[in-house]
This record gives C-alpha cells, structure tokens and sequence, in this order.
C-alpha cells in the first residue's frame, strides 16, 4: 500500500502550515509506515494518508511523485 505521509521537517521548529512537506511511502499498514519514518528522519509527522487507486493516480501525475525508501541496516 502506499501511504502520503505529511510532515515538518524539524520537530524543534513550531508547525506551520507554509512548512507542511509530503512523501509517499510503501508500506503494509499506517503503523509501519509511521515507524519508518520516525526510525530515518527527525520529521514531525502531522498526517498519514493511505491512497486509494485513485488517488495514487492522480499524485502519480506530479513529476515530483517519488515513493521514499530508506535504506535497511
């Protein structure tokens, strides 16, 4: 499944919504894409949207779409 995640970039900046960033991940469910990114950035998640067929088809149109993956270690 893929999932939108939106995020801050710092945790130690308040949140603003002008800051608000986005990337997609590939993960089994909400909970392991969180931890995902939680255990590789230091994001402030603010929300995590997993993406219907059309909606995946629709972001897939931006030639910023790119799935995120990190690297396991």
């Amino acid at each position: 499944m893929i999932f939108k995640v939106y995020y801050q970039p710092s945790m130690k900046i308040n949140p603003r919504r002008e800051n608000t960033r986005s990337l997609y991940l590939d993960a089994d469910s909400e909970v392991s894409a969180r931890r995902l990114v939680e255990e590789n950035t230091s994001y402030n998640i603010e929300y995590i949207e997993q993406l219907d067929e059309k909606a995946l088809a629709y972001e897939q149109e931006s030639p910023d779409f790119k799935v995120t993956e990190f690297n396991a270690e």
